[in-house]
């Protein structure tokens, strides 16, 4: 699987845990450490996690290793990194004050709906 799908494929496994405000950031023009980054957003420290654990569950299950995980203590801004797609999952605040799409804001970035939704709204 490319890249570019690997990060859709991440996004889609944030919806099932409610998390919003899902971008992915295409970094491939512009840094050389990853191809993409998914960044989403959550109300609480349990939501973090859930988010988290979704996501390393059912590409574990898939076959597809974290090769590095941070922030699981506090809980406000968990990385989890696949090498070619970085995800961050912030609590609301923490992505606020991080600010991570205006510090990579060269990115091209895409907003992802979730498919389920959209598919009853059809």
């Amino acid at each position: 699987m490319d890249s570019g799908k690997f990060a859709l494929t991440i996004a889609q496994q944030v919806f099932i845990k409610k998390g919003f405000d899902v971008i992915v950031m295409d970094l491939r023009k512009i840094a050389s450490f990853a191809d993409y980054f998914v960044i989403c957003s959550a109300d609480s420290d349990v939501q973090v996690k859930a988010i988290a654990d979704q996501i390393d569950e059912s590409l574990s299950k898939e076959g597809f290793k974290c090769w590095h995980k941070e922030g699981f203590k506090a809980l406000s801004w968990v990385l989890l990194d696949y090498v070619d797609v970085v995800v961050h999952i912030f609590r609301k605040d923490a992505r606020s004050f991080y600010n991570l799409e205006k510090l990579w804001g060269d990115a091209p970035t895409e907003k992802v709906i979730d498919e389920e939704i959209s598919k009853i709204n059809q």
